[in-house]
């Protein structure tokens, strides 16, 4: 189950197009519980593909006890690797867009708007 995190850095995507914030490790991984990470054969500080029916992307991993097991976290507002996008800093760290590979479809009935988290994803090896 994918559910999405903000980082201090990186609350909103246009916060990474300065400098300042986006030095330092990448902030676009997957947190993913141990035991879940040696199921789905991805390591810490390795690159894992994340995918539904919709589509697939890469992220780096972080393994961690803090995150449930079952559940999977990637951050929201990246994917700064499109043509045309026009912001030359984020470009530089693109990272993966969750967008890509959720069902619009799934709709979050108290909002009534697309469901950006809680939906199934596989994880394996990138």
């Amino acid at each position: 189950m994918l559910i999405g995190r903000r980082h201090l850095r990186s609350n909103n995507s246009w916060m990474h197009n300065t400098t300042r914030l986006v030095k330092g490790p990448d902030r676009c991984t997957l947190l993913i519980h141990p035991e879940d990470a040696r199921v789905a054969g991805v390591a810490d500080g390795g690159r894992a593909k994340v995918s539904t029916a919709r589509g697939a992307i890469e992220v780096q991993v972080e393994v961690t006890g803090d995150m449930m097991r079952g559940v999977v976290s990637i951050p929201h507002g990246w994917g700064h690797g499109r043509a045309g996008t026009r912001l030359g800093v984020a470009a530089t760290v693109a990272g993966a867009s969750v967008n890509d590979i959720l069902d619009p479809a799934v709709i979050d009935e108290l909002s009534g708007t697309s469901a950006l988290t809680g939906q199934a994803v596989q994880v394996g090896p990138a």
